[in-house]
Protein backbone atom coordinates (compact mmCIF):
# COMPACT_ATOMS: atom_id res chain seq x y z
CA UNK A 1 0.00 0.00 0.00
CA UNK A 2 2.84 2.44 0.73
CA UNK A 3 4.59 1.97 -2.74
CA UNK A 4 0.76 3.18 -4.41
CA UNK A 5 0.77 6.17 -2.35
CA UNK A 6 3.88 6.61 -3.44
CA UNK A 7 3.38 6.47 -6.73
CA UNK A 8 -0.15 8.29 -6.12
CA UNK A 9 1.89 11.12 -4.92
CA UNK A 10 4.26 11.69 -7.47
CA UNK A 11 1.65 11.60 -10.13
CA UNK A 12 -0.84 14.01 -8.11
CA UNK A 13 2.18 16.72 -8.04
CA UNK A 14 3.52 16.09 -11.52
CA UNK A 15 0.00 16.62 -12.96
CA UNK A 16 -0.39 19.84 -10.81
CA UNK A 17 2.76 20.86 -11.73
CA UNK A 18 1.35 20.77 -15.59
CA UNK A 19 -1.91 22.60 -13.96
CA UNK A 20 0.11 25.26 -12.23
CA UNK A 21 1.99 25.84 -15.46
CA UNK A 22 -0.37 25.15 -18.53
CA UNK A 23 -2.71 28.28 -17.78
CA UNK A 24 0.50 30.31 -17.29
CA UNK A 25 1.27 29.65 -21.32
CA UNK A 26 -2.28 30.66 -21.75
CA UNK A 27 -1.64 33.89 -20.29
CA UNK A 28 1.66 34.42 -22.44
CA UNK A 29 -0.36 33.33 -25.18
CA UNK A 30 -3.29 35.96 -24.86
CA UNK A 31 -0.26 38.66 -24.53
CA UNK A 32 1.28 37.69 -28.23
CA UNK A 33 1.13 40.24 -30.65
CA UNK A 34 -1.18 39.57 -33.20
CA UNK A 35 1.85 39.81 -35.86
CA UNK A 36 3.75 37.57 -34.03
CA UNK A 37 2.87 34.06 -35.34
CA UNK A 38 6.14 32.37 -34.64
CA UNK A 39 5.96 33.08 -30.99
CA UNK A 40 2.09 31.94 -30.80
CA UNK A 41 3.29 28.89 -32.67
CA UNK A 42 5.81 28.17 -30.44
CA UNK A 43 3.37 28.97 -27.27
CA UNK A 44 0.82 26.14 -28.63
CA UNK A 45 3.60 23.59 -29.55
CA UNK A 46 4.48 24.21 -25.77
CA UNK A 47 1.14 24.03 -24.37
CA UNK A 48 0.22 21.11 -26.42
CA UNK A 49 2.99 18.75 -25.41
CA UNK A 50 2.54 19.86 -22.00
CA UNK A 51 -1.37 18.94 -22.20
CA UNK A 52 -0.58 15.56 -23.91
CA UNK A 53 1.97 14.90 -20.95
CA UNK A 54 0.02 15.47 -18.12
CA UNK A 55 -3.33 14.08 -19.09
CA UNK A 56 -2.10 9.99 -18.65
CA UNK A 57 -0.69 11.60 -15.84
CA UNK A 58 -3.91 12.75 -14.49
CA UNK A 59 -5.83 9.33 -15.44
CA UNK A 60 -2.69 7.52 -13.44
CA UNK A 61 -3.22 9.63 -9.94
CA UNK A 62 -6.56 9.38 -10.28
CA UNK A 63 -6.50 5.50 -11.10
CA UNK A 64 -4.21 4.97 -8.13
CA UNK A 65 -6.18 7.23 -5.86
CA UNK A 66 -9.72 5.12 -6.66
CA UNK A 67 -7.55 2.21 -5.46
CA UNK A 68 -6.56 3.15 -2.70
CA UNK A 69 -9.89 4.38 -1.64
CA UNK A 70 -11.53 0.88 -2.81
CA UNK A 71 -8.72 -1.76 -2.86
CA UNK A 72 -8.00 -0.29 1.06
CA UNK A 73 -11.40 0.79 2.08
CA UNK A 74 -10.53 4.16 3.20
CA UNK A 75 -13.57 6.01 4.19
CA UNK A 76 -14.87 8.94 5.67
CA UNK A 77 -17.15 12.09 4.28
CA UNK A 78 -14.09 14.24 3.26
CA UNK A 79 -13.13 11.47 1.27
CA UNK A 80 -16.11 12.00 -0.52
CA UNK A 81 -15.69 15.84 -1.24
CA UNK A 82 -11.86 15.13 -1.87
CA UNK A 83 -13.35 12.77 -4.69
CA UNK A 84 -15.70 15.84 -6.09
CA UNK A 85 -13.03 18.17 -5.88
CA UNK A 86 -10.44 16.11 -7.98
CA UNK A 87 -13.54 15.17 -10.33
CA UNK A 88 -13.92 19.24 -11.27
CA UNK A 89 -10.08 19.25 -11.08
CA UNK A 90 -10.00 16.60 -14.32
CA UNK A 91 -13.20 18.91 -15.43
CA UNK A 92 -10.57 21.98 -15.15
CA UNK A 93 -8.24 20.41 -16.98
CA UNK A 94 -10.44 18.88 -20.04
CA UNK A 95 -11.52 22.63 -20.01
CA UNK A 96 -7.91 23.49 -20.60
CA UNK A 97 -7.65 21.25 -23.52
CA UNK A 98 -10.83 23.05 -24.77
CA UNK A 99 -8.80 26.54 -24.60
CA UNK A 100 -6.10 25.22 -26.13
CA UNK A 101 -7.82 24.11 -28.82
CA UNK A 102 -9.47 27.64 -29.26
CA UNK A 103 -6.07 29.56 -29.09
CA UNK A 104 -4.88 27.06 -31.96
CA UNK A 105 -7.54 27.69 -34.13
CA UNK A 106 -7.15 31.63 -33.52
CA UNK A 107 -10.34 32.22 -31.82
CA UNK A 108 -9.02 33.32 -28.21
CA UNK A 109 -11.53 35.85 -26.60
CA UNK A 110 -10.54 36.49 -23.21
CA UNK A 111 -7.79 38.59 -22.02
CA UNK A 112 -4.93 37.69 -20.19
CA UNK A 113 -6.13 39.18 -17.26
CA UNK A 114 -9.07 36.65 -16.97
CA UNK A 115 -6.15 33.81 -17.54
CA UNK A 116 -4.42 35.32 -14.33
CA UNK A 117 -7.30 34.10 -12.25
CA UNK A 118 -8.00 31.23 -14.07
CA UNK A 119 -4.79 30.20 -13.32
CA UNK A 120 -5.18 30.35 -9.99
CA UNK A 121 -7.91 27.89 -9.05
CA UNK A 122 -5.91 24.51 -9.08
CA UNK A 123 -3.93 26.17 -6.21
CA UNK A 124 -7.22 26.30 -4.25
CA UNK A 125 -8.41 22.98 -4.90
CA UNK A 126 -4.65 21.90 -3.97
CA UNK A 127 -5.19 23.92 -0.67
CA UNK A 128 -8.83 22.48 0.44
CA UNK A 129 -7.46 18.54 -0.98
CA UNK A 130 -4.44 18.82 1.40
CA UNK A 131 -7.00 20.31 4.39
CA UNK A 132 -9.47 17.21 4.26
CA UNK A 133 -6.82 14.64 3.55
CA UNK A 134 -4.56 15.49 6.45
CA UNK A 135 -7.34 16.88 8.82
CA UNK A 136 -9.98 14.43 8.01
CA UNK A 137 -11.96 16.98 9.35
CA UNK A 138 -15.52 14.67 8.98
Amino acid sequence: MLWLKIFHLIFVTSWFAGLFYLPRIFVNLAMVPADSLAERDRLILMAGKLYRFTTPIALLAIALGLWLWFGYGFSGSWLHLKTLLVAMLFGYHLYCGRLLATFAAGGNQRSHVWYRYFNELPVLVLVAVVILVVLKPF
